[in-house]
């Protein structure tokens, strides 16, 4: 609730009143009433979605009911930091200040109502400079340049449907390492007590040259290589092996075929970053789409 503009001081207070009531009383009531114009924001949780492919947007399946769910069990926040892994930036981190962000439709090949949808949600000005003072140490600069990515709308079109949440996206910087943006991530953290929902969106194995034609959605990948690092990424996660995950090479051979390259994978660290030491870790969904993209989503908080 955004606090008043209008606060009385103890001597206009009295002159309204005419001294009708005591002053003890009088002081009180105002209390109450500022009390509740200025109650605390309640803290957001930092999460990471695993979007998998854009027809997501339109389908009525496990994955996006669950994301419908997610959203009422989140409640509405104040503001949305995403993270998508379509918006790379090389040799800067970026924070887009539009207010209006556009849907950008950054993919071919899908039917015209996907490229016809629209997510019309405000951004936030306000809260992305707050951001941009979060992120001085990496000299983060404001972006007019980009909207709302697929990463960002196709998943917000389930989680927050109405579309009445601002949002805006923080790039990622691809010619940084995992330590880099789990840094960000952490620098970022803050804005999870004024009510901001941190959130990341890729998948942690995502191979497109790799894909199966259906989109159907699988407990297990079709592939053991898919299946063993989203295995691996879930024992580290479980650990709170924080730096290995960080070092995603490290995590097991299979890496070189399920993360070729680790643009999808980022954004989970950002959300990792943002997590405070022992949270709880919750899976909201697991599983994988065209056979081997793995759908599996986080909640810290």
């Amino acid at each position: 609730m955004p606090k008043s503009s209008f606060t009385p001081s103890r001597r206009s207070l009295l002159r309204y009143v005419g001294g009708s009531v005591s002053l003890s009383g009088l002081l009180g009531t105002l209390g109450q009433a500022l009390g509740a114009a200025e109650a605390p924001v309640r803290r957001m949780p930092s999460i990471f979605v695993g979007h998998g492919s854009p027809m997501n947007a339109l389908q009525d399946n496990a994955f996006t009911r669950r994301l419908q769910q997610w959203g009422r069990e989140i409640g509405k926040p104040r503001a949305i930091l995403m993270v998508s892994a379509h918006w790379l930036t090389r040799g800067s981190t970026e924070v887009a200040v539009v207010s209006q962000p556009e849907t950008i439709h950054d993919f071919g090949g899908f039917p015209r109502e996907l490229n016809q949808m629209q997510y019309p949600a405000p951004g936030s000005p306000a809260v992305a400079a707050q951001a941009l003072a979060a992120l001085k140490s990496v000299n983060a600069q404001p972006s007019e340049a980009w909207g709302l990515d697929h990463g960002a709308w196709t998943v917000l079109h389930h989680l927050f449907p109405l579309a009445d949440v601002p949002v805006f996206q923080v790039s990622i910087d691809y010619a940084q390492g995992g330590k880099y943006h789990l840094a960000v991530g952490r620098a970022l953290a803050a804005l999870r007590d004024k009510g901001v929902l941190i959130a990341g969106s890729g998948n942690v194995v995502h191979n497109l040259r790799a894909t199966e034609r259906s989109d159907a959605l699988l407990l297990q990948a079709s592939q053991p290589w898919a299946q063993a690092f989203d295995s691996a990424v879930t024992k580290a996660l479980n650990a709170g092996a924080v730096e290995a995950l960080a070092d995603y090479r490290s995590l097991d051979p299979s890496h070189a075929t399920a993360t070729p390259t680790p643009d999808h994978y980022w954004p989970m660290l950002y959300a990792l970053g943002a997590a405070g030491a022992g949270e709880k870790l919750q899976y909201p969904f697991a599983g994988f789409q065209n056979g081997t993209i793995s759908m599996r989503c986080m909640q810290w908080g």
